[in-house]
């Protein structure tokens, strides 16, 4: 954690609620591009419909990126390769197995499952500086996974460990190790820009590779590519929840501890409910295919209150390093 003062702390909060609500968008547009690509190109399997919807976003990004950093990234110093090829890593690996483990299970249980990396991350800092976390931490802890459950109406009779369930562990597994890697005192001082190009760089590499393996044929990717809904979407899905949630989270979750930013992170459930309320009639009209809205429910209200509570909770006594 960079040393921070309390003026520079509260502006890393409302950046990283950005973030949030920018990947908020992204759960719909993903979803819409899925059920896109089912049209475009029937029988698509899985694995490469979650590389179709990964490669172009990351790609694009890395190229903007590295045009507004350029100068930046001839002289990135090691550490900075080190910390970018990680997150990328991490990041892409998260991405792949959350996408698809959603083809096996329900969207309730995969979103209550995502969120153990808000009890893992203050669970394993515990275990490493071996002190307990205080109280609020727990509490809040709590609070997210009631808020995540109510928000998801998850009905713990279904919950099985199948190939989606214990893909979305492992996803949040990875999610995890993304959120500490950041946060570790060996980057403090490299440059977020230059690490976030080389992020998205390292998370096209593998989805580029996923993408070439598993097409059917060489023109299922460039009937893709010559679809303006697809198109439309996939500029939406680099510009805001690439471009800009990645880069608002590399450079102002160093500002707050992992634990803080983990359970901040739990909001993201809250704003892709509030976005799956209208964004799907409009991505349907466009698109030509069936994505219904959702409708406003308690499940919201109550869910989006508990969640909004632990972050209130976790900014009084958070976790720190000693």
């Amino acid at each position: 954690m960079k040393a921070t003062t309390p003026a520079q702390h509260r502006q890393a909060i409302w950046m990283l609620l950005l973030a949030n609500f920018f990947w908020g968008v992204s759960f719909p547009l993903i979803k819409a591009m899925a059920l896109l690509q089912q049209r475009i190109v029937p029988g698509s399997s899985h694995w490469f419909i979650t590389a179709t919807s990964l490669f172009p976003r990351f790609a694009i990004a890395a190229l903007i990126l590295a045009f507004v950093c350029h100068r930046t990234l001839r002289t990135l110093t090691r550490s900075e390769w080190r910390q970018g090829a990680g997150l990328g890593l991490f990041a892409v690996g998260g991405m792949a197995l959350q996408n698809d483990g959603l083809q096996f299970t329900s969207a309730s249980t995969s979103a209550f499952l995502t969120q153990f990396y808000a009890i893992l991350i203050p669970m394993y800092l515990a275990i490493r500086i071996r002190r307990l976390p205080p109280w609020t931490v727990w509490v809040a802890c709590g609070l997210v996974l009631a808020g995540v459950a109510a928000l998801a109406r998850l009905d713990l009779q279904a919950v099985k460990l199948g190939r989606g369930e214990l893909e979305t562990l492992l996803s949040s597994v990875f999610f995890m190790a993304q959120i500490l890697w950041l946060e570790r005192a060996e980057f403090s001082g490299n440059r977020p820009l230059g690490v976030t190009c080389l992020m998205f760089v390292v998370e096209a590499g593998v989805a580029g590779v996923m993408m070439l393996a598993l097409a059917p044929r060489g023109a299922d990717v460039l009937a893709l590519a010559g679809n303006v809904p697809w198109l439309g979407f996939t500029v939406a899905l680099t510009l805001l929840c690439t471009l800009g949630s990645f880069t608002l989270m590399n450079v102002w979750q160093p500002r707050m501890t992992a634990t803080e930013a983990g359970l901040l992170y739990t909001a993201e459930p809250l704003f892709t409910a509030m976005m799956a309320l209208f964004l799907p009639a409009w991505f349907s009209a466009w698109g030509g295919f069936d994505y219904p809205n959702e409708t406003l429910t308690r499940h919201l209200l109550i869910g989006g209150g508990l969640i909004t509570a632990a972050n209130v909770l976790a900014q009084l006594q958070p976790l720190r390093r000693p």
